[in-house]
């Protein structure tokens, strides 16, 4: 409690970190700072933003130098009048002269919050940041109710490919086949969907099957948005299985229908969403997860030149490739270092092959190279992966998350084979090539740091239910056995909405 209670104090918040001197001096005025943490209307779990060091020449430095630099966060509410609680966490060295820096909320404030961002005593770039308010924190119900207003102000992509890709399929979405086919096919008492409705941005919900539970993560999600942004009437069933469901093809009669999910399938039509993992992971950042899109930005392990030059893998027996692979590296140890972690569907393995501990996924970056294999289905690790410094070698596979359309091989990872028949081939490649295989390492996670920030999940759930909606035959409605999904006792304060225009009536 003492801990929590420290990690929490009021008012004003002072962050030190410690990093390397410089190749040159920092100068703090010509240094950068951005992002979406330093916007007011930008209401998000953990706001965040970044940090550039820059030398008296105008240099971007690019790596973390030996020696001691302070960098130093303070934010303080703009009226003494308003205490507020406001988790500053220690700032991450990305070790490559950037730094992030985050905080999380724990009530909002009306008059606003000023941000300093200092280098000793000098304020760095344009420092001190006014965030005029309102500034609420993440469990303040107050919708913007211009969505392209909302998407404007966190800068969301005009185009997802992938959902460009998915909806293809649907031109219309026809609610009364859905509402007749669903919990025919998928409803019995194995299956794992959930049938939403969302109506005056309330949110509904009933369960069709026995593995369900996971509904938690669709549930806290979409309250999430419709804390944020006013979302659209609309009806739909989310698969929160781990297979992708939908197998007929568009000429079929009758056709397929789109039902959501977090993984896809090269045989399958369903709509994807960033994966319950990351989802989570985002929505708990700094409280209740360790890894997170952001947390492991500044978690890579040494640098590359320090790394061990193995490939690196640790995970469960969910796929007989991973077995395969843990052979391998028996046969193998100078290339690989792989060990299964738990058996449950190859236990008559685990004589043969061993049980490696358990290892924290930061220690992961302390090798060069990271072996990505499936899973059940696709590998929810890959995007912390990819975050990392290390390179990617990712087995061929048929599934795929939401931002796998714009990473492409040997340019952001090295492919390797389904059957791992060319998996030596490619480490030792790596080995003889290693300014070729750090460059793909540094553009693949320059394009994921990009692809993977927590807003523009948020982007890309609102885009998913706004194409839906827009598709959708005939008017949703609140069905027999659906309740009302309601707001986590999370035991922080829940603001009043300060803006003038209200809502739409309450049902």
């Amino acid at each position: 409690m003492r801990r929590l209670l420290r990690a929490l104090l009021p008012l004003q918040l002072v962050v030190l970190v410690a990093t390397g001197a410089p190749e040159a001096p920092v100068n703090a005025p010509r240094s950068l700072v951005w992002g979406p943490g330093l916007q007011a209307d930008v209401v998000l779990p953990v706001r965040y933003f970044y940090l550039q060091a820059v030398n008296s020449e105008g240099q971007n430095l690019t790596r973390s130098p030996p020696g001691q630099t302070l960098f130093k966060v303070v934010i303080k509410s703009l009226s003494p009048k308003e205490l507020v609680r406001i988790h500053v966490s220690k700032p991450l060295d990305r070790n490559d002269g950037t730094f992030l820096m985050r905080y999380r909320m724990y009530e909002s404030v009306s008059e606003g919050l000023k941000i300093e961002v200092l280098y000793g005593d000098e304020h760095v770039a344009q420092s001190p940041y006014i965030l005029k308010g309102p500034v609420y924190h993440e469990y303040c119900e107050c919708p913007e109710e211009d969505p392209r207003a909302w998407q404007k102000t966190l800068s969301c992509p005009t185009k997802e490919p992938q959902i460009e890709k998915d909806f293809l399929s649907f031109p219309n979405i026809n609610l009364q086949q859905m509402l007749n086919e669903v919990p025919e096919r998928f409803g019995d008492e194995r299956g794992a969907i959930v049938h939403y409705t969302i109506l005056n941005n309330h949110i509904y919900r009933r369960s069709l099957g026995k593995y369900t539970d996971f509904k938690m993560f669709s549930d806290e999600i979409l309250l999430s948005l419709a804390r944020k942004v006013l979302l659209p009437d609309l009806e739909f069933y989310i698969n929160i299985g781990d297979w992708p469901l939908e197998h007929r093809k568009v000429n079929e009669t009758p056709g397929p229908i789109p039902i959501i999910s977090w993984c896809g399938s090269l045989d399958s039509r369903d709509v994807i969403l960033p994966t319950y993992d990351i989802t989570h992971s985002t929505l708990e950042a700094m409280r209740g997860v360790t890894n997170d899109l952001l947390s492991i930005q500044g978690n890579t392990g040494p640098s590359w030149i320090n790394k061990t030059e193995k490939a690196f893998f640790r995970g469960r027996d969910s796929r007989e490739e991973r077995l395969q692979l843990v052979q391998l590296s028996k046969e193998n140890p100078q290339l690989l270092d792989a060990g299964i972690t738990g058996y449950f569907f190859f236990q008559e393995k685990e004589k043969e092959l061993g049980k490696a501990k358990l290892m924290g996924f930061f220690d992961f970056f302390k090798y060069k190279y990271q072996v990505n294999m499936d899973g059940t289905v696709a590998a929810y690790r890959y995007p912390y992966l990819m975050l990392g410094d290390s390179l990617v070698l990712k087995q061929d596979s048929p599934y795929y998350e939401h931002f796998y359309t714009a990473l492409k091989p040997w340019k952001h990872y090295v492919p390797i084979k389904r059957n791992l028949s060319d998996l030596l081939e490619k480490v030792t490649w790596a080995k003889e090539n290693d300014e070729e295989a750090k460059k793909i390492a540094k553009e693949g996670q320059l394009t994921a740091r990009d692809l993977l920030q927590p807003h523009r999940l948020y982007c890309y759930y609102f885009r998913v239910l706004e194409k839906y909606a827009e598709r959708q035959s005939s008017k949703p409605e609140i069905r027999d056995g659906m309740e009302l999904v309601l707001q986590p006792n999370d035991n922080t304060s829940i603001c009043q909405c300060l803006r003038k225009k209200p809502l739409r009536e309450d049902l």
